[in-house]
């Protein structure tokens, strides 16, 4: 199944096991050269790009506290569902995609 976003094609891709990510972790996938952290919040999954904006660190890495994760390098802070910065010294907002559960496994709209 694919989506037009602004004449970008997109399609849903084939990520991870639902159940192989624990409850209130993160893990981090490469699709085409692109780096995507996958979050599981309270049983509900989100993806974000997964890199920091403000400088390269693994955000699968960060802390994550409720629906915020803290860059592991400089302690900026994303609201996960959203990408949106939350905190210095991060300002540039992460690239989020649409996730759903379908046959066990999380899918990512990209």
């Amino acid at each position: 199944m694919t989506a037009q976003t602004r004449g970008v094609e997109k399609a849903w891709v084939r990520a991870i096991a639902a159940d192989s990510l624990p409850v209130d972790d993160a893990t981090r996938i490469e699709h085409e050269g692109r780096c995507i952290a996958i979050f599981n919040l309270g049983g509900k999954f989100y993806a974000t790009s997964g890199i920091c904006t403000h400088a390269h660190a693994f955000l699968s890495e960060g802390y994550i506290d409720g629906q915020t994760v803290e860059c592991p390098l400089h302690q900026g802070l994303f609201h996960i569902p959203t990408g949106t910065p939350l905190s210095p010294p991060v300002t540039e907002r992460l690239e989020t995609f649409e996730t759903r559960v379908s046959d066990g496994y999380v899918d990512i709209l990209v």
